[in-house]
């Protein structure tokens, strides 16, 4: 029996002839996230905004326009209502108050769960969150720093695992997907909450993982084929590992679109921060990470010794004569 192949061994596809279609295209993108991010912002969650998250199952979908003038008559604040799943379920996210404390926070919550259970008989509360001033700012400051120093323990591994050009390289085509990503929240204002800075480090280590692999095989192309200009060996190296690549991100999509499909709302934010990550972090990965080392200067002697013995020996083995060397 022939095993399925996704992808021939014979593969030999010219990447590099549509890099300035690339080029164009991540930087469009990346306009586009940029403008978005600076006109509309994140639409922070109660976890980064602080305040109060209400979720409610009504018997029957009620008029979102009535029930937001309720909660506004209890002075709270203004209310931001909208269907969690379906008509019958109701997020209440109400926002922190300047200089809010925790026994302010649950008495605020207490006055809105009691307003929709009288004036809905048999709406059940689902859930409530609330989160303090103080402990939304700690998320956000926490939640910030991790996502910078994942990045820059990417990039530190990458070049003291290769060299400094590969780990370069690795850094722009992180915070090219970290924007795109980003910007795509921003786009469809999807919550923003501590379930997407997961879906954004998990988007920091299948980009790892993928980046050494690929400059793994670089790597050892370099000293193999010695005398091939560098951009025929990038597309060796991409169709070599190509087949890996469209495997392992193809596996991730599949078991990440069931979960978008049949998984829960609560996890929407973190599911789709992963479906767009991979698909942006597989592009990347070939036109962003791989394609950079040519104007960073990596070439067939980047990693040949420089050393007089070692070239030497080098010299005998390739069997030339060391006049021409």
């Amino acid at each position: 029996m022939r095993l399925l192949k996704l992808v021939p061994d014979n593969t030999n596809i010219d990447f590099l002839r549509w890099r300035l279609f690339a080029i164009v295209v991540s930087l469009t993108l990346v306009a586009a996230s940029v403008f978005c991010l600076a006109t509309r912002g994140l639409n922070f969650g109660v976890d980064f905004a602080g305040g109060q998250m209400v979720h409610v199952a009504f018997q029957q979908p009620p008029a979102l326009d009535e029930l937001r003038e309720r909660i506004s008559g209890l002075d709270v604040g203004e209310p931001v209502i909208q269907e969690f799943g379906s008509p019958q379920e109701v997020a209440i996210r109400i926002p922190r108050a300047e200089d809010e404390t925790v026994e302010q926070a649950n008495a605020i919550a207490s006055r809105v769960r009691a307003a929709v259970t009288q004036a809905y008989p048999g709406a059940r509360i689902e859930s409530v969150e609330t989160v303090t001033g103080k402990v939304s700012d700690e998320f956000a400051w926490d939640g910030g720093l991790a996502l910078l120093l994942a990045m820059l323990g990417v990039a530190a591994y990458i070049w003291i695992r290769f060299e400094w050009q590969f780990g370069i390289g690795a850094l722009v085509s992180l915070v090219h997907d970290f924007t795109i990503v980003l910007g795509f929240y921003s786009l469809l204002q999807i919550e923003f909450s501590l379930n997407a800075i997961a879906a954004l480090l998990t988007l920091i280590g299948y980009s790892l993982n993928d980046t050494v692999v690929v400059y793994d095989r670089i790597r050892e192309n370099l000293k193999k084929y010695r005398k091939m200009a560098i951009e025929p060996l990038l597309n060796l190296s991409v169709n070599e590992t190509l087949s890996r690549t469209i495997n392992t991100n193809g596996a991730v999509l599949l078991a990440i679109t069931a979960l978008l499909i049949f998984g829960p709302d609560v996890i929407y934010d973190l599911t789709i921060g992963i479906f767009v990550g991979v698909i942006i972090g597989t592009y990347s990965s070939i036109y962003v990470a791989r394609f950079l080392l040519v104007p960073f200067g990596v070439g067939p002697d980047s990693f040949v010794p420089t050393d007089p013995i070692s070239r030497a020996e080098r010299t005998r083995r390739e069997g030339y004569d060391g006049a021409q060397v």
